[in-house]
């Protein structure tokens, strides 16, 4: 049954990830992944700081919220392409930055979203 909660999340986090990738957006920077990513962060450490905080919340919710949608949305092989072809044209620098953010930014975001599940 697990799998199922799984699937359906995944679906649900997958067409999330391709609403966002279709923002118009014409920049040579990875901003829409960037976002995702920050965005499936901060989603992340709510879910988990919600687990932690309450007895009340079933496995399958958590399973179906943190390894289906939060899974399906994210897009980490996405970012890792994106930084090899940044790297591969000789970007260095906005490869650097595009990693640093993404890294320290979602770390950022999955504190926040832990606490802001805390609150009320």
């Amino acid at each position: 049954m697990g799998f199922l909660f799984v699937a359906v999340g995944g679906a649900i986090g997958a067409m999330g990830r391709y609403a966002i990738s279709l923002i118009p957006v014409r920049t040579e920077f990875p901003w829409l992944t960037l976002i995702t990513n920050l965005i499936g962060a901060l989603l992340i450490g709510f879910i988990v700081g919600l687990a932690d905080k309450s007895d009340n919340v079933p496995p399958n919710m958590i399973l179906f919220l943190k390894t289906g949608v939060c899974g399906g949305f994210t897009t980490f092989s996405t970012f890792s392409l994106e930084a090899f072809a940044l790297f591969e044209n000789k970007a260095y620098l906005p490869g650097g930055i595009y990693i640093a953010l993404s890294v320290i930014g979602c770390i950022a975001g999955v504190f926040l979203g832990k606490k802001l599940s805390m609150c009320g």
